[in-house]
């Protein structure tokens, strides 16, 4: 089976039908929520779901639109290569959802706003706004075209699917129920997507496992690999994937996705109540857990299958995200309709990435860029939202298209998060946690937070990582029985493992700084928050923030946290145990859920010294 000859599959006529039913499906529900919804006359039903979604789709839904076809395809391919400590993502999402739900969850929800830029002209200016809007479309049109065309192309390598009709198809179907259906039906088709991207995981892992005879024996192949490298706690930000890199570098990463990326704020927001906004975060937490262990688990059998003759090395694949699909087509292109749930699974990744973000984008557009220099009725702007959402979908085809021309696809996606979403996280935080940063310490920052998050991630572009930083682990070749002579002779010059020719030129120029360009991708996003929060500290102090006087609700208040509940619940327990001080609960209990910026004590002073 991994005897070593290429594995020329191509896709039966069930695999076609399942691929084609996934699309059916998601299309279907766009047209029950447009058809359910048609008295919906106002955009902000269009685009927050009306605010009556529970919990629990919207924590699948949380889960599913960042676990995108990147995460099916190259999460295992990044265990193949550099062992299983991405593991240690897990730590880093419990840490975002923490985070997320105590310092952003609750300053968004009672703002009640469809966009979190409106929160930046809230607090600081409409400049502010407006540089944070563009900055969030152009991270996410870019995103999204890498996210449509990724999987297109991987598959169509391996599985020969055609590479623009899937594309296409894609994109269609997502733009066709994002403008059809609003966030509703985004919510919802998340939910099957998350359904179909398990299934197909499973359906490899369960058939990896009886092929290698059992887990155990996975396990142990992974080990004597050196693929379970979970003890490395070197603390050189220069390693590409250590448990440092991995938690705080990716804690950095995903709090600027859940807390202010607006495709999930947007949902998250669109919960009946705090409580179930909270949930959701939790919920969606144990999902990332089961894709996270899901992904890593096919990486170790990746690695088992293949732990002989690996198929990239031997150039049967072009690319390393194509070791899934090609190990799909090896160990189940014998089951009919197997490989079209795997491709499925991919492509419910990326729809389900790309209807978030043309909504989102949908949402910013209307609220930050149109609605504030326009006079229409809500009626019109409901028409304009989805006409944004055609729009947006149109451009993100056309972005696949420029992707297309782009190298290295996936270290591309992160940086693209680190570098724009870094900063503003900085300039989130800023807002959110400091309250005499102000406008001019808010743009200075970002400014200065992009400037160099970006020199670095173009740095790092330029000169990538020596392999002893980025530490490859070793593939064999040993057990290949390589009879394909002429299939052969032309790819066993270019072995991976041999540094190519640019970069020796390159290493004989090095700048003094390539030290600090060959940084962790991982720390491109903690580089620009870190960089945007001194630089607007300083900024704010020196221009006289100390003097702002900002409304309470735009920061986090200590009543606002968890935390806070916890201990007066506690202290509570303890005074009614004593016996004594009961007049003072009592008054607490009353004044605890004062909203602040009505204080109703100065009215009583008021109605004092009026009746005499």
């Amino acid at each position: 089976m991994s005897g070593g000859s290429p594995v020329t599959g191509s896709f039966a006529v069930a695999d076609y039908v399942v691929f084609a039913l996934m699309l059916v499906v998601s299309a279907s529900v766009g047209v029950y929520y447009a058809w359910a919804d048609r008295s919906q006359r106002s955009s902000g039903d269009f685009l927050t779901g009306g605010r009556r979604l529970s919990a629990l789709p919207v924590s699948l839904s949380l889960t599913a639109s960042f676990m995108s076809a990147i995460t099916v395809l190259s999460n295992p391919a990044e265990v193949y290569r550099y062992g299983a400590n991405i593991g240690f993502y897990a730590l880093s999402y419990a840490i975002t959802m923490l985070v997320t739900s105590e310092v952003f969850l609750p300053v968004f929800y009672k703002l009640s706003i469809t966009s979190t830029y409106e929160y930046l002209e809230l607090r600081f200016n409409r400049a502010t706004r407006l540089l944070g809007t563009v900055l969030f479309i152009v991270q996410t049109i870019l995103y999204t075209g890498i996210v449509i065309y990724a999987p297109a192309l991987a598959l169509n390598q391996v599985t020969g699917m055609d590479l623009w009709g899937a594309v296409i198809s894609t994109g269609v179907v997502c733009t066709f129920y994002c403008t059809m259906g609003g966030l509703k039906a985004v919510v919802w088709t998340d939910v099957i997507q998350l359904g179909v991207m398990l299934a197909g995981f499973i359906a490899v892992i369960i058939r990896a496992t009886v092929l290698q005879g059992g887990v155990i024996n996975i396990i142990s192949d992974s080990q004597h690999g050196g693929r379970l490298n979970f003890l490395d706690f070197d603390a050189n930000p220069l390693r590409r994937n250590t448990f440092w890199t991995l938690t705080i570098g990716g804690t950095f990463i995903w709090i600027s996705v859940y807390g202010i990326n607006q495709a999930q704020v947007q949902r998250y927001i669109s919960c009946k109540s705090m409580t179930h906004a909270r949930l959701s975060l939790y919920i969606n937490l144990l999902g990332l857990w089961c894709i996270l262990l899901c992904s890593v688990f096919a990486g170790m059998c990746l690695y088992s299958v293949y732990k002989s003759c690996d198929p990239w090395t031997t150039g049967f694949v072009s690319a390393p995200d194509q070791l899934m699909p090609y190990l799909v087509m090896d160990i189940l292109g014998d089951y009919p309709g197997l490989p079209g749930l795997f491709v499925a699974a991919a492509y419910s990744g990326s729809l389900s990435t790309v209807s978030s973000s043309i909504n989102a984008l949908a949402a910013v557009t209307v609220e930050d860029i149109i609605r504030p220099h326009s006079h229409m009725s809500e009626k019109h702007l409901s028409w304009v939202s989805k006409g944004m959402s055609l729009f947006y979908g149109v451009l993100c085809i056309g972005m696949a298209g420029l992707a297309s021309l782009m190298g290295g696809i996936l270290q591309a996606t992160i940086s693209i998060f680190g570098v724009i979403g870094g900063p503003l996280l900085g300039l989130f935080s800023l807002g959110i946690l400091c309250p005499f940063a102000n406008s001019k310490g808010a743009l200075s920052g970002l400014v200065s937070g992009l400037v160099v998050s970006l020199w670095v991630g173009i740095g790092a572009q330029m000169y990538p990582p020596p392999p002893a930083m980025s530490r490859p682990l070793p593939l064999s070749t040993d057990g290949c029985n390589l009879t394909v002579t002429d299939g052969f002779n032309w790819t066993s010059t270019a072995l991976p493992t041999q540094p190519s020719s640019t970069s020796a030129v390159l290493d004989d120029t090095k700048p003094v700084l390539a030290e600090w360009y060959s940084l962790s991708y991982l720390y491109f996003s903690p580089v620009g928050t870190i960089t945007a929060i001194s630089v607007g500290l300083i900024v704010s102090v020196l221009t006289g923030g100390w003097r702002l006087k900002v409304e309470p609700r735009l920061t986090l208040m200590k009543e606002d946290t968890t935390l806070y509940y916890l201990i007066t619940f506690f202290k509570g327990r303890v005074k009614t145990r004593s016996g004594k001080l009961d007049l003072e609960k009592n008054r607490e209990k009353k004044c605890g859920n004062i909203n602040p910026a009505f204080s109703d004590l100065e009215l009583d002073l008021t109605k004092n010294s009026v009746v005499p």
